[in-house]
């Protein structure tokens, strides 16, 4: 999946983090969609990585290269699931079985240990499974709940990544006004104004 052999510069291979929901951050291990579409998720320690960064842990996570397959299998049916929703088209029937299947699997929860005399929570150890679940789930709760109507796909021509509009207005264009957004305004005064 790396984009018939296309290789991305460095900088492009940072994980981006404008879609306001772990799902739609997690559709964004895909850099260039709409051209010469590149992988982030390169390897296992990229999930892991993108575990971490995602703040769904602050363990070191095992991730094996069968389930960075399925970890990309899971992303791409989110995508065109998202993707049906934001457009009203019908959901492709494949992709809500796999979404579902992830988000039902059982997830280990927290158990318990004594730290000193008291008792507390001990967190589950991260598990890459467990994780991938969470991002099923993230994204049910998402596409069955009032945002499902405001998730966007950013509108600048070079960007594809999808975000929730949590505007009040609800009329977001841009999946960042820091970049695309900026950009954007920039390109439409220099067409106005000249170069």
């Amino acid at each position: 999946m790396a984009g018939k052999g296309t290789r991305a510069p460095a900088a492009e291979l940072a994980f981006r983090w404008r879609g306001g929901r772990p799902a739609l951050d997690f559709t964004a291990t895909v850099g260039e969609r709409w051209r010469g579409r590149f992988e982030r998720l390169r390897e296992p320690a990229d999930l892991a990585r993108w575990f971490g960064e995602a703040g769904l842990t602050d363990a070191a996570v095992a991730v094996s290269p069968a389930r960075l397959r399925q970890a990309r299998q899971l992303r791409e049916a989110l995508y065109r699931l998202f993707t049906a929703v934001r457009t009203a088209a019908a959901p492709n029937p494949a992709d809500v079985d796999l979404v579902h299947r992830w988000a039902t699997r059982p997830a280990p929860g927290p158990g318990l240990m004594l730290l000193g005399d008291r008792l507390a929570p001990a967190p589950a150890p991260p598990d890459a499974t467990a994780l991938l679940t969470a991002v099923a789930r993230d994204a049910v709760d998402l596409v069955t709940g009032p945002l499902a109507a405001r998730i966007r796909e950013c509108d600048r021509p070079d960007c594809a990544l999808l975000f929730v509009d949590e505007s009040r207005a609800g009329a977001r264009r841009w999946c960042s006004m820091d970049t695309c957004g900026a950009r954007s305004k920039m390109s439409v005064y220099r067409s106005r104004h000249g170069r």
